[in-house]
């Protein structure tokens, strides 16, 4: 069975916040759709991604309870100057042996990593 994974859900307490911000980050808004009065889709994808995200409020997830969310990159410095630029709260460059980290929170506390994998030696 070929599967891929291409939504995560990301819970929010505030949509349009949340959009505004993602979208500062550098995420497509591919969707805002209002569904019914309770139920708005908006999904976003980092550019060069398969898998997107979809922001929600929902009483099955408390918003910002999602943790460690990674997204990888080949330059991990143009990475992380490109979120300084957007005005984005970015930690500093974390080497591991196992990549090189910089790591960031949305409004509602949910965080992320971006990864630079290691090279081969």
């Amino acid at each position: 069975m070929d599967c891929r994974l291409e939504v995560v859900g990301v819970p929010v307490s505030d949509i349009d916040r949340a959009k505004a911000f993602y979208v500062q980050v550098g995420f497509v808004a591919d969707h805002d759709q209002r569904v019914d009065e309770t139920l708005r889709f908006v999904q976003l994808t980092p550019v060069g991604s398969g898998c997107s995200i979809v922001l929600g409020v929902t009483p099955e997830m408390e918003p910002g309870s999602l943790h460690g969310l990674i997204v990888v990159v080949d330059d991990i410095e143009a990475a992380r100057a490109d979120l300084v630029v957007r005005q984005i709260e970015v930690s500093e460059v974390d080497d591991q042996p196992w990549g090189r980290f910089v790591y960031f929170s949305d409004p509602d506390g949910n965080s992320w990593m971006v990864q630079q994998l290691p090279t081969s030696a």
